[in-house]
């Protein structure tokens, strides 16, 4: 059954930010109270998770909106800025994170020992947010939706900034504790990596980039099929967001019609749309040749 990009990248994000939400203030309560400085930066990370699943669910609305007058092309783009929106927050959460351990690295005084509870938290928050990767990353694969799959990425640095914690608070339970701000530290890396990533991916699809030269060869390929197609004089692609604009020119025999090299511009425009799903709009243009050459 078809999914509606809509409906269904709404429900994962409200599903993800009420787990969030409950998940964020159960570690903030955990490091707060189990003297966790790494469990209260694994706890900033989890609500500006919230925040991020908010600009990704107003990006995704402005993007599924119908072509208009001013926006012939659509309006997919706006999901690129949306997940640009989300790196800029991972990036600035990732720096904070980052400066409040090295303030406790400085001072290691301060420092106190972690309790079992933010240990407990730890193991929780790997368990919950590798979970809410794995169904976020499905439904985003299954709709095509950039931004979405940005938001997956961002709870799976979640899950990973949560073995930092727990490997740091087990540290310092043990008694070594300057791991628990160092934990701090590996947290604020697992959050910039993503957001760099998700950014420089963002403003590729801002840019018209082409789609990989595998993609391109397949296309080929199924261009091929039309047994009328002499030769593939031209293909170029762009990207926009996760949709696809293709210009082809192809060569068929001189001597047909213009209606008859009308019709095979129109099976490869059907077959290459049929193949492909990601493609929005194909546009071909037909080279008369000597069938003979």
């Amino acid at each position: 059954m078809q999914l509606s990009y809509k409906n269904t990248a709404y429900h994962v994000s409200i599903i993800t930010m009420f787990m969030n939400l409950i998940l964020s203030l159960f570690k903030l309560i955990a490091g707060l109270y189990g003297y966790s400085h790494a469990m209260i930066s694994d706890a900033v990370h989890s609500m500006s998770d919230c925040a991020s699943t908010i600009i990704v669910m107003i990006g995704i609305h402005f993007s599924s909106m119908d072509a208009d007058k001013e926006h012939p092309y659509g309006h997919e783009r706006m999901e690129c800025i949306a997940s640009m929106l989300l790196a800029v927050l991972l990036v600035f959460t990732g720096l904070q994170i980052g400066y409040q351990s090295l303030v406790s690295l400085i001072s290691p005084h301060t420092i106190m020992m972690p309790s079992f509870l933010a240990l407990f938290a730890a193991l929780i928050s790997i368990i919950v947010k590798e979970g809410m990767y794995i169904y976020t990353c499905y439904y985003a694969k299954k709709i095509h939706s950039s931004s979405l799959l940005a938001d997956a990425y961002h709870h799976q640095s979640d899950a990973l900034s949560s073995i930092g914690s727990l490997i740091g608070i087990a540290g310092a339970m043990l008694g070594i504790k300057i791991l628990d701000p160092l934990a701090g530290l590996c947290i604020c890396v697992f959050i910039l990596k993503p957001g760099i990533s998700i950014f420089y991916d963002a403003s590729i699809k801002m840019v018209d980039h082409s789609c990989s030269l595998e993609l391109k060869q397949e296309m080929c390929y199924c261009i091929y099929n039309i047994h009328d197609v002499l030769s593939i004089d031209n293909i170029k692609t762009r990207l926009f967001n996760e949709k696809i604009y293709i210009d082809l020119e192809i060569g068929v025999n001189a001597e047909l019609s213009l209606r008859e090299a009308h019709d095979i511009a129109h099976n490869v425009h059907d077959l290459l749309e049929a193949t492909f799903p990601q493609i929005k709009h194909c546009m071909i243009h037909v080279n008369p040749k000597d069938k003979k050459g």
